[in-house]
């Protein structure tokens, strides 16, 4: 169940609020619709909700608000707009990625697409997605932690017929296993269509709360849609017609060669311009939306310009106006008591369970029908077979008297009743596993395996690498470990090192450019478990591109220049430590620089800058004359400790600290270390709002 209490936005400048003091029950096994047009704040509700907005309120999902819940993803489910992944992943990769995140079994990605039909699309690419697909993958994302609640804003825009039709199918189907669906929607047919519950906003406010039938009789009006290039003269025919029969008919010039006629039926305005010649290129039954507010109110609303009235006689109800003549403007379902009306006459408009004989193409919207001439039945003239009715004030009685043929049929919308299960939700998640250290490492894990860009840098890196040593070679004048590392002296940095740190960038940056870890939030949950996490496999990322340059570039030296080359240093233990923490460094500060500024291109800038401009700041410093001594600070610090420990082990700090005095070594740890206190301080400046 969810309860909103107070939902209001916080304004824009001189604007009043897009939500104010929106509150709303929203129970569990219901479909609950929440409608509005583009502007009346159902997103802005949605978002206050889902705690994506401030403003003032609450919402409680099953007594508990959002912030509250430990595991949101096992409690909620979100769909708001297009799914947020990667367009190179794989649907069935996006969604295993999904699965270790929610510490859901891998299984569960299988059982997800085989419940949506997207068995054999699980190998296709996100970017190559049709509409109907994604918003597939989009209710899959939703269902996959097993959420009770699912909150979906506007799922069916842009999808076909049939494709509403399995939706909302699938919406039923988990509100009748006892959760709870919660639906924004602009399109009122569709609300009173699939939901069991409406609630109608506009301007911000809630205007009505109501039953899907309760909705449906009082906001959509059955009428007849006409087409003819003689509309005006149809027009005064239908308004004479009905005077002479005392029939509430009402006809409604929507400009041009339309028209709608309320309180009448196809076969009745087809047999009245049949007879009177005229043509008629649409005449089809329709749904008219009566306005947000309709049936809400006590006062009658003040009609369009354009009605010409076809009533004669006073309207039935309990208090008639004391002069009998014809209101000019009457407006629909606006007397506190109205007659029966023929609604059913479009029923088949909203949905074929609606409908009591159902059409074989239950299609929402049906085509214009062309009316052409045909010979008119015997009893075809209302004037002759309809006798007048006796008393306006009864009209239940006159319509009883009324022929079978002409009789407006008078069936009520009704809820919508179940129908036979045509589709299957996956199984319920019956166990869940303890949260471990590992889950976001496998979530990290498959995130960065799961697309081509970091085989495609690490082959570039590895190719630039490979020429780079081989024409540095060739020039000469280059010492051996540059000539390993391919690091020309006019570089900052090596393409290993590059290479890492675009890695780590893009680490971060992809979550931020496709949020899939928080699709509802539109960004990245700053967790110390997701951060370790993305070092860690960045760290393992860079080690290996490490050691696969090197050994890459030795391989091409060997090659083309023979063995001489390629001979061993003899301090290389210190310089594979240097080598080795240079591009570890690199990922790091990729990684922390994208997190912090929420973009691989300031990521991988931020690695640029550390040896153009951290670099010479670091040298300056270190090579300064010291106040307490005339030797520099780095070469102090590269003499290694003045006091030895009698149990050894002394050699490792040493080592530690001489990598340190060199100037990009310094200059790394200290911007590895500033942006990771710029990482914390964000990520607590996030949690205190």
């Amino acid at each position: 169940m969810i309860q909103a209490i107070g939902l209001t936005s916080i304004p824009r400048k001189e604007q009043p609020p897009a939500v104010d003091n929106v509150s709303f029950e929203a129970h569990a096994g219901r479909v609950t619709a929440l409608l509005g047009a583009p502007g009346a704040g159902k997103t802005a509700a949605l978002r206050l909700m889902l705690e994506l907005q401030r403003g003032r309120g609450i919402t409680y999902f099953r007594g508990r608000p959002l912030h509250r819940i430990a595991h949101p993803a096992h409690e909620v489910g979100v769909l708001l707009g297009d799914v947020p992944g990667h367009p190179a992943r794989s649907v069935r990769g996006h969604l295993r990625m999904l699965c270790a995140a929610s510490g859901v079994p891998a299984r569960r990605a299988d059982e997800v697409l085989e419940a949506v039909g997207l068995v054999s699309l699980r190998d296709e690419r996100l970017g190559t997605l049709s509409r109907g697909m994604d918003r597939r993958l989009g209710l899959a994302c939703a269902l996959l932690p097993d959420p009770h609640t699912l909150v979906l804003d506007d799922p069916a825009r842009g999808l076909t017929v049939a494709e509403r039709r399995w939706l909302y199918d699938m919406l039923r189907e988990h509100a009748a296993q006892g959760g709870t669906v919660l639906c924004g929607t602009a399109d009122p047919k569709e609300a009173a269509r699939f939901a069991d519950h409406v609630i109608t906003l506009d301007g911000g406010r809630i205007v009505a709360d109501q039953r899907a039938a309760d909705f449906a009789r009082t906001r959509l009006r059955p009428r007849v849609a006409v087409r003819s290039p003689h509309a005006a003269r149809l027009s005064v025919l239908l308004a004479q017609q009905a005077r002479s029969t005392q029939r509430s008919v009402e006809v409604v010039r929507e400009g041009g060669n339309r028209l709608c006629v309320y309180g009448s039926t196809c076969a009745e305005v087809g047999e009245t311009a049949f007879r009177h010649g005229i043509v008629v290129h649409q005449l089809a039954d329709e749904i008219g939306d009566m306005g947000p507010g309709a049936g809400t109110d006590a006062q009658p609303r003040q009609a369009p310009e354009s009605r010409p009235s076809a009533e004669n006689g006073p309207q039935p109800g309990p208090n008639p106006e004391p002069n009998p003549a014809p209101e000019p403007n009457p407006e629909p379902n606006s007397d506190p008591n109205p007659g029966p009306e023929p609604e059913a006459a479009a029923t088949s408009d909203l949905d074929p369970d609606l409908d009591p004989d159902p059409d074989p193409d239950p299609d929402p919207d049906p085509e214009p029908e062309t009316a052409t001439p045909a010979p008119a039945p015997p009893e075809a003239d209302p004037a002759a077979s309809t006798p007048p009715e006796s008393s306006p004030d009864v009209p239940d009685d006159a319509s009883q008297a009324a022929p079978p043929q002409q009789q407006p049929t008078t069936t009520r919308i009704t809820p919508p009743a179940p129908r036979p299960a045509t589709v299957t939700l996956p199984p319920p998640v019956l166990v869940r596993p303890a949260p471990t250290p590992l889950r976001p490492v496998r979530y990290e894990i498959r995130r960065a395996a799961g697309v081509p860009t970091g085989y495609i840098v690490g082959a570039c890196v590895l190719a630039v690498s490979a020429l780079t040593a081989v024409l540095l070679a060739r020039i000469g004048h280059t010492p051996q470990p540059r000539l390993l590392a391919a690091w020309p002296v006019e570089l900052p940095l090596p393409p290993a090192a590059l290479g890492a740190g675009l890695l780590g960038a893009l680490a971060f940056g992809d979550e931020f450019r496709h949020p899939a870890l928080a699709a509802d939030r539109g960004t990245v949950p700053r967790r110390l478990g997701l951060l370790t996490a993305k070092l860690f496999v960045a760290s393992l990322t860079a080690l290996a591109l490490a050691v696969l340059t090197v050994g890459c570039t030795a391989e091409m030296l060997y090659l083309v220049y023979g063995s001489e080359l390629v001979a061993l240093p003899a301090d290389w233990p210190a310089l594979t430590a240097g080598w080795l923490a240079l591009v570890t460094g690199c990922a790091w500060a990729g990684v922390l620089a994208a997190g912090v500024f929420r973009s691989t291109t300031a990521g991988l800038a931020a690695v640029v800058a550390v040896p153009l401009l951290v670099v010479p700041a670091v040298h300056k410093i270190t090579e300064s004359s010291s106040l307490r001594g005339p030797r520099p600070f780095a070469g102090r610090l590269g003499d290694g400790l003045p006091l030895r420990r009698p149990f050894g082990g002394e050699q490792h700090l040493e080592a530690l600290l001489r990598l340190l005095a060199q100037p990009v070594g310094g200059a790394m740890a200290l911007s590895v270390l500033a942006l990771l206190c710029a990482y914390a301080f964000t990520g607590l400046r996030s949690r205190v709002r």
